[in-house]
């Protein structure tokens, strides 16, 4: 028997924001959650698994259309051609779609009851699959507590939109812990809601898949689903397929080999290739983050403007397969490293106290309640997207503290760049 795990697919995502940008492919960018889906199908097709499992948000809330169910419903008809069996069940960003109580599903697909957990027992897989829909947006209570007992003598399953015990960046919807779900005897559990793939535990085995295609620059890397093959009532193998078709890149270029500014462009352009091909022919959208202690730090900060430019160009040298979505500078010069924090002066204690600031949990937790009032008051744009201003995220903190210390520095030491 051999199933796939998904979660997170987030079809026609709104993706707001984009149009921001000059040069995005906005329409193949905002294209990309159906496409992803297609892939779903055509691996579990490939494969002729018997089972697929859609672990959450599935939609973005309501539809502009009823294109999107449509289209969903389209994609789950394909599988019930093949025999494959569905089993979805509603996250918090679904559950509130009110058109979604009223689509009509092939019959080969399930929705679990957001009411009561359920039990769905496929006699011919020998398989019971366990799980919960959200009934609104918000559920903060503990659904796996709830959750059936396992079935003897068949191969158990869970599913569960859920936070788990919290994760940073989500929101803490149907927390739980781990020695709850190991507490099931499931001998699978299938998560949703964490756009990270991650597993948590091999036995029994319990993961987040990630979502299946990258939305934002937030969302870097390979995404896809599992694919499980059981054999006896036991777990043979869980690999991770690759189904997004825009990948997401953070890429991080090291100017520190640069003799000159002259330099710039020719690493960064060394970096795009390498990740260019590891995206296997997919659209790759590049944050470019120009890192390091670099001869070159002076004059890429003195026109920085002509250096975007010119790694902009990049993209064109490279065909249409690369789009650069921002450029930051992170670099210092050689001369700063190591010396900064022993200066006994104004910079120095600057430079200490912002380090010590990121690693200070209760520090950025203090932070952080200071900024709760202000979040209140900016603008619906400031707080939505990609560029979203997070004022309740640490990791955000995190990196607007490394904004400062190189802005703020760099500014402070003059346009001599000596210590």
């Amino acid at each position: 028997m051999k199933f796939v795990h998904a979660a997170d697919l987030h079809i026609d995502s709104p993706l707001r924001g984009l149009d921001r940008y000059p040069g995005a492919p906005v329409e193949q960018i905002r294209g990309a959650t159906r496409r992803a889906l297609e892939n779903l199908v055509n691996l579990c097709l490939a494969e002729e698994v018997d089972l697929l499992l859609l672990a959450g948000d599935i939609y973005d809330g309501d539809w502009k259309d009823y294109s999107t169910g449509l289209f969903f419903a389209a994609q789950l008809s394909r599988l019930r051609a093949a025999r494959v069996d569905v089993v979805l069940l509603y996250g918090n960003h679904d559950a509130e779609s009110n058109i979604t109580r009223h689509l009509e599903l092939p019959e080969n697909a399930r929705r679990l009851d957001p009411r009561r957990p359920e039990s769905i027992v496929f006699d011919r897989l020998g398989v019971a699959v366990h799980g919960q829909s959200f009934a609104t947006k918000a559920v903060t209570d503990d659904l796996a507590a709830g959750y059936p007992d396992a079935r003897a003598g068949l191969f158990n399953i869970g599913m569960l939109h859920t936070c788990l015990s919290g994760r940073e960046g989500h929101d803490n919807y149907a927390p739980c812990s781990l020695n709850t779900l190991v507490g099931k005897r499931y001998d699978y559990w299938a998560l949703g809601h964490v756009h990270t793939r991650e597993v948590l535990s091999r036995d029994p085995y319990i993961a987040f898949p990630g979502n299946l295609q990258g939305r934002h620059a937030r969302e870097t890397g390979e995404k896809g689903a599992l694919l499980v093959a059981v054999d006896d009532g036991r777990i043979t193998s869980v690999e991770h397929r690759p189904l997004d078709v825009v990948r997401w890149s953070a890429c991080e270029v090291d100017l520190s080999p640069a003799a000159s500014a002259d330099d710039i462009v020719d690493l960064t352009r060394e970096e795009l290739e390498r990740r260019l091909a590891e995206a296997d022919g997919r659209t790759l959208a590049a944050r470019v983050f120009l890192c390091g202690a670099t001869k070159a730090h002076a004059a890429l900060r003195a026109d920085f403007e002509r250096w975007t430019g010119q790694i902009r160009a990049i993209a064109n040298d490279l065909g249409g397969a690369l789009w650069i979505e921002r450029v930051l500078s992170r670099t210092i010069s050689p001369l700063q490293v190591g010396a900064l924090e022993e200066r006994d002066d104004a910079i120095g204690q600057l430079t200490r106290s912002l380090r010590a600031l990121r690693d200070d949990e209760a520090g950025l937790s203090s932070l952080l309640r200071e900024f709760a009032s202000l979040r209140n008051k900016l603008p619906v744009e400031a707080r939505e997207g990609d560029d979203a201003i997070r004022l309740d995220d640490p990791a955000f903190l995190r990196e607007a503290l490394d904004d400062v210390e190189h802005t703020l520095i760099s500014r402070l030491l003059g346009a001599s760049d000596a210590p």
